[in-house]
């Protein structure tokens, strides 16, 4: 099989991240794998030795991921693909708003993908080439019941994304966003909420490589659940609220 390039993909040690990893090894990629977790990433590794490395990382620290991709790129070589994938989310009680709970998420989810932006994109810009992929949600799309921080720190990837396709497609570097509904991962696994148009976690990755691949700005599914919040971000307030009020009921 034709080796096709290096991708380092962050979140990896389980859910979307795992799969990808795997999907994308499949294909023909070397992986750098990086997630905080030694042994589900020794795991990981274990399913394709030769196309898997594992990089341990906690994306919230910023030296740590500069030191990360120093490293992958002495021993691999220059990073083709970055997917900035690692994320937490859950039920949100905003009656027992946290504030350090809220932070706690806006720093993992988009502060951990600016680190790893902050980190890959040099070397990208020294080569004049390069792709940068961000793992938001549809919950980015509009703010939603139980997930006000969670989609607020998705919204700021989308936003994010959006700009910076603007500012470096010149430069030859590729931006994506990835939008996924829900897929049955562990994060899932803990809502108790209904959780329409499911997907299991290898046909996201299947998705994902396949929009990696054709350098697509959005890639997002499934499109019953994505373009249904799409139509909702049309709808003036007054609309969406009480639309809002009685799904959140259901």
């Amino acid at each position: 099989m034709k080796r096709q390039g290096l991708i380092w993909i962050t979140g990896a040690s389980s859910g979307i991240g795992a799969a990808l990893a795997r999907e994308m090894a499949a294909a023909g990629w070397r992986v750098a794998a990086s997630g905080r977790n030694r042994e589900r990433l020794d795991a990981l590794r274990a399913d394709a030795p030769e196309d898997i490395h594992a990089f341990v990382l906690d994306v919230t620290d910023t030296k740590a991921n500069e030191r990360v991709v120093v490293e992958i790129e002495q021993k691999l070589g220059p990073i083709d693909i970055a997917v900035l994938n690692a994320g937490v989310g859950s039920q949100f009680n905003a009656t027992r708003f946290d504030a350090a709970d809220v932070q706690d998420r806006m720093t993992v989810n988009y502060g951990g993908t600016v680190n790893g932006i902050g980190a890959v994109l040099p070397g990208m810009l020294e080569r004049g080439r390069g792709q940068i992929a961000m793992t938001a949600s549809v919950a980015g799309f509009r703010g939603l019941p139980g997930g006000a921080p969670y989609s607020a720190s998705k919204a700021a990837m989308i936003a994010l994304a959006e700009g910076l396709k603007l500012d470096l497609e010149s430069h030859g570097i590729a931006i994506s966003v990835i939008t996924p509904g829900f897929v049955r991962t562990p994060m899932t696994d803990k809502n108790r909420f209904p959780m329409p148009f499911m997907i299991d976690v290898e046909d996201a990755a299947r998705r994902i490589r396949r929009g990696l691949e054709a350098k697509r700005f959005e890639i997002t599914f499934p499109r019953r659940l994505s373009y249904s919040v799409k139509l909702l971000q049309r709808l003036p307030y007054a609309a969406y609220f009480p639309i809002m009020r009685r799904l959140a009921r259901l």
